[in-house]
């Protein structure tokens, strides 16, 4: 499988992004503190530093972020947002947002160890893409050991989970309630820009 191994606070503050929106409070790089005052972008580094922000964020590399705009483009609404669903709507994606896992890249990797099953069946594919009222739960085996055991019980860690899926912290299970939205996108992004650089 590729890995996506780019430092994480260097490459957010190349692409303006938060470290937050990653899922790293703490993050931080005192590197090159002048690296804001840069020229002016052109217009196609604009639309390659939008590109490459939306990629960093949910750690999908040049391959499938293409495939995913190809099949954005064939879906009914406007490609840029389709687009966002689609990554939104990722396995590793929806177990970050359900506070199971602390970043995107923790969340990748217990769903590669198979750590987690969707409608009762155990799935090992970061890149599943979740439906609507799929239920996704941290596997049986899995509950015991340390990682998931702090998500449950007076001291868990409150997380903020979108109006798309809802959470059973007790059970240590989410459901997807309905397609999430643009308005739940977590970072800026300017999408129409993704789609000019594609439509080049």
């Amino acid at each position: 499988m590729a890995k996506n191994s780019q430092p994480i606070a260097k490459r957010c503050k190349a692409l303006n992004v938060s470290p937050a929106a990653m899922g790293y409070s703490k993050k931080n790089t005192t590197r090159n503190p002048k690296g804001n005052m840069r020229r002016k972008q052109s217009e196609y580094g604009l639309q390659l530093n939008e590109k490459q922000k939306v990629k960093f964020v949910y750690g999908i590399l040049e391959k499938q972020f293409s495939s995913y705009y190809e099949r954005a483009e064939k879906m009914p609404g406007k490609a840029g947002e389709n687009l966002l669903i689609l990554c939104e709507r990722r396995l590793d994606n929806v177990v970050y947002r359900l506070g199971f896992a602390q970043t995107r890249r923790q969340a990748r990797q217990l769903v590669s160890h198979a750590h987690f099953t969707v409608d009762g069946r155990k799935v090992n594919i970061p890149s599943y893409q979740v439906k609507p009222g799929q239920v996704i739960a941290v596997r049986q085996k899995s509950r015991s050991s340390a990682l998931f055991s702090r998500l449950t019980g007076e001291d868990a860690v409150f997380v903020t989970v979108p109006e798309w899926l809802e959470l059973d912290r007790n059970e240590l299970k989410g459901t997807v309630v309905k397609m999430p939205e643009r308005t739940d996108i977590d970072f800026p992004v300017e999408e129409h820009l993704i789609v000019e650089h594609y439509s080049r």
